[in-house]
């Protein structure tokens, strides 16, 4: 079965590709404590590609959703494929913005495999 979802992840990357575009995940990683300076050195910034596609709520989802707010979008992004799964915490950019991710952070995952991450992202 898990191979069946396997193949539906490709078929998923493979469409958002084709209709989608290219979406910048960005995390900052912490630093490490440095003994020299008793404190803790620069942190870096690390950034995957993915294959996204953005898209407006609708109405409907304005009714029965109050956390959405005018302007936030909908960003899908195929799973496979991807170094880390996107958190709360990440920042994208897409279409020359960055946003911020929202709380829920939904995922598609049947059977145990990941297939789409489905955000809400607000500028």
């Amino acid at each position: 079965m898990a191979h069946f979802y396997d193949r539906f992840a490709e078929v998923a990357l493979r469409l958002i590709a084709q209709f989608g575009q290219p979406v910048a995940i960005s995390k900052s990683e912490p630093g490490e404590y440095d003994p020299e300076t008793g404190g803790e050195s620069p942190g870096a910034t690390i950034e995957q590609i993915a294959q996204g596609i953005l898209l407006d709520f609708t109405g409907q989802e304005f009714q029965n959703n109050s956390l959405i707010k005018q302007g936030d979008k909908k960003l899908k992004i195929a799973a496979q494929g991807l170094a880390w799964v996107p958190s709360l915490l990440d920042k994208v950019s897409v279409q020359g913005r960055t946003w911020s991710i929202i709380p829920p952070l939904k995922e598609v995952n049947p059977a145990g495999t990941p297939i789409l991450y489905e955000l809400q992202v607000r500028s």
